[in-house]
């Protein structure tokens, strides 16, 4: 199949699970992964409409600035970040969806000041509570939001999760769980906004809608199989 054929084919099967859900198709965002996509292919993705790019590495995001501020991409940053990295990405990233730490969480925070603007993030969440991945313990995120809260130059806008590897119907009660640890901080934290769930891929973003997702982060099936991974 084609990407086109390939976009197709997630809008509706996205179409579909809001349906299912009494949700409006636009409550949900679909960003490209394109890490690793060659700029002609993701040029292809835009052509069918797509317009918003998820990058994992800082290089990456260099190297296709320039390409993506030409198509006025939104761009968020969905990987691992280093701090010694963050510079690069701040101003040039709607989000950076992978803030798990204090001391990325802090960096992040000086950097924007010293660009006088305010760096939109997602809390990272260790949802399975894997050794092997990152994200913040689900203990921690209430601390880190506290610490943002008193942050001028960054705004927690929700939270992001990176499942188990496991079935696409098994990973519904992770996702659920990443929904109630929202509903529970936007309790104890009302001025924050935290509108945003980023969850599910593309093995399972079905599921992920289902259980309240905002925002799912699709590649392979939009792009097939790269040959770096």
């Amino acid at each position: 199949m084609s990407i086109a054929e390939n976009i197709a084919q997630v809008r509706a099967n996205m179409a579909d699970a809001c349906r299912r859900t009494g949700r409006k198709e636009d409550e949900v965002k679909l960003i490209a992964v394109t890490k690793y996509v060659d700029e002609d292919r993701i040029a292809e993705a835009f052509a069918c409409g797509l317009k918003t790019v998820g990058e994992n590495h800082a290089q990456e995001v260099r190297d296709k600035l320039t390409f993506y501020k030409q198509y006025g991409a939104e761009l968020h940053f969905i990987g691992q970040l280093q701090s010694n990295k963050v510079k690069y990405i701040i101003g040039n990233a709607r989000l950076i969806q992978s803030v798990d730490r204090e001391k990325l969480l802090l960096d992040v925070d000086a950097h924007a000041k010293k660009l006088d603007l305010i760096q939109g993030i997602l809390l990272q969440v260790n949802i399975g509570d894997e050794e092997q991945k990152g994200g913040a313990a689900m203990d921690d995120v209430s601390r880190l939001l506290e610490i943002a809260c008193g942050l001028e130059n960054v705004r927690v806008e929700g939270l992001m999760c990176v499942p188990p590897a496991v079935e696409a119907e098994a990973a519904r009660p992770f996702f659920a769980r990443l929904y109630e640890l929202r509903e529970a901080l936007h309790i104890r934290f009302p001025e924050q906004p935290l509108r945003e769930l980023s969850m599910g891929m593309s093995h399972d973003y079905p599921q992920a809608i289902l259980e309240g997702a905002t925002m799912v982060r699709v590649g392979t099936a939009i792009f097939g199989k790269r040959d770096k991974l």
